[in-house]
């Protein structure tokens, strides 16, 4: 009998209780070396590609593509033997069409990331607009940093559910323990229940809590305008899981926070004369480009020190400060979607390591090294559309946060300037946009105002060749 070594579901994060196998890049009888990837898995935060931890020859495939299970479970067998030799089993029989097409859809994220999310970040994409000077083509609004375990759903039986399933049922108010399961060992699946809601509305309030309360009014709910159909002249492109997750949480915030803008006019001249200088050594030095985007995050940072309910979150009836700064820097993967990597305790650190670890984020998001523990857990992102010379960019709140910042394009243009001899002058300067959405339900426009004031003094007035 041959060896074998069986391949298991990762723990892809602290947070990460299960995942969905998105595509195998082997069949049964093929080949495969130590450190090649095998598979590919997505997770409530991230996709990532799984390398075998051994060589051989795959001789099972136990977890078909689309279908989500716990971490641990066993999802393929990789033997010492070759096809046809001692120990290999014929492939499994494919599942019927019916089954495949109740096959749990692929783990959303809840983004960045978002994220959701869905947010900004670092060095353009080869082939992007040739306006490094700004930053990098990583933009958009999406990183939901909120978790979304597994744990089985209260009457579930103990049978664990994928997100989309869980969120179906919470939207719907059902009882999983009263959904008959099609899927493979009696799992739910999406199909499952839409099929029991088809034929009816989302539940109710009860009455009771209508006459106890009729002074306060539900909140309405947006009625759902028909699907679009496509005709002769058009094209189907399906939303991939990142997309789908995009959407998702784009409309949730925006059903969940009372979305405020205010924006300020920055003039970045006292940035340029120091990032122009430095740039070619900082290159040098990190490995990654010196954009405006770290000068912008360090001034975020400092202002929220002077203005810390924008570092926040809506609790109970109340607004939970955060005493740290875990920074979101949003990362647009080639126009696929959006993720929003976290940097730790940006409080605590200066600029050099500030862009360092933006570079390096965007890197790992776009060849998928990132962790889903690099995705959970931001306090306010910025957003970055500025290298598209965008003027002005209105973001979507990154969920729990209560702040998202938008850098859009640097340019230069004419401003009015004060001569040596007192009088008014105009002098050419690069100048760009900020602008700030907020939730209005955790503080009002003229603290917001401040803060946004402040960011545009610090990027404005401080002596920024100590800090490179």
């Amino acid at each position: 009998m041959a060896d074998s070594v069986d391949i298991t579901m990762p723990q892809l994060g602290e947070t990460v209780t299960e995942g969905t196998i998105t595509r195998w890049t082997k069949a049964v009888g093929d080949p495969v070396a130590e450190d090649e990837v095998l598979y590919e898995v997505s997770t409530d935060k991230v996709d990532s590609e799984v390398p075998s931890p051994s060589s051989g020859h795959v001789s099972e495939i136990l977890v078909p593509e689309g279908e989500t299970v716990a971490v641990g479970t066993v999802l393929a067998r990789i033997s010492s033997a070759a096809p046809g030799g001692n120990g290999v089993p014929p492939a499994p029989e494919p599942k019927d069409a019916a089954e495949s097409a109740d096959a749990p859809v692929a783990a959303e994220k809840d983004t960045p990331a978002a994220d959701a999310q869905a947010t900004a970040a670092t060095v353009p994409a080869e082939g992007a607009p040739a306006q490094d000077d700004h930053g990098s083509d990583d933009n958009g609004d999406d990183g939901d940093d909120g978790d979304a375990p597994s744990a089985p759903s209260k009457g579930s039986g103990g049978a664990l559910l994928s997100p989309v399933v869980r969120r179906l049922i919470a939207e719907h108010d059902l009882d999983p323990g009263q959904i008959p399961g099609t899927g493979v060992g009696g799992r739910i699946t999406r199909s499952d229940v839409l099929k029991l809601v088809g034929g009816r509305p989302s539940a109710p309030a009860p009455a009771a809590v209508a006459e106890a309360a009729p002074e306060r009014a539900s909140t309405p709910r947006p009625t759902s305008s028909p699907p679009s159909r496509a005709g002769e002249r058009d094209e189907v492109i399906p939303f991939t899981r990142i997309r789908r997750a995009t959407a998702e949480h784009m409309v949730r915030s925006k059903a969940t926070s009372a979305h405020t803008l205010v924006a300020v006019e920055v003039d970045y001249l006292g940035v340029e004369k120091v990032r122009s200088a430095k740039k070619e050594a900082f290159k040098a030095e990190e490995g990654v480009g010196l954009t405006y985007l770290p000068f912008v995050a360090r001034a975020v940072i400092d202002a929220i020190a002077d203005y810390p309910h924008v570092n926040s979150s809506v609790g109970d009836d109340e607004l939970v400060v955060h005493r740290y700064v875990d920074l979101g820097i949003a990362v647009d993967l080639g126009f696929e979607g959006l993720l929003v990597p976290v940097i730790r305790d940006a409080h605590e650190k200066r600029l050099r390591p500030i862009g360092r670890e933006v570079g390096d984020l965007a890197a790992k998001a776009r060849t998928k090294r990132l962790s889903p523990d690099d995705l959970v857990g931001g306090t306010f992102t910025i957003t970055n559309a500025g290298p598209f010379g965008t003027f002005l960019t209105i973001p979507v709140i990154s969920q729990p946060q209560t702040a998202i910042l938008s850098t859009d394009g640097v340019k230069k243009k004419p401003v009015a300037v004060t001569l040596p001899d007192g009088s008014d002058g105009i002098a050419v300067h690069p100048v760009g946009i900020l602008a700030l959405s907020f939730d209005h339900r955790a503080f009002d426009g003229a603290y917001a105002a401040a803060f946004i004031a402040r960011i545009k003094e610090i990027l404005e007035t401080r002596d920024w060749s100590t800090e490179i």
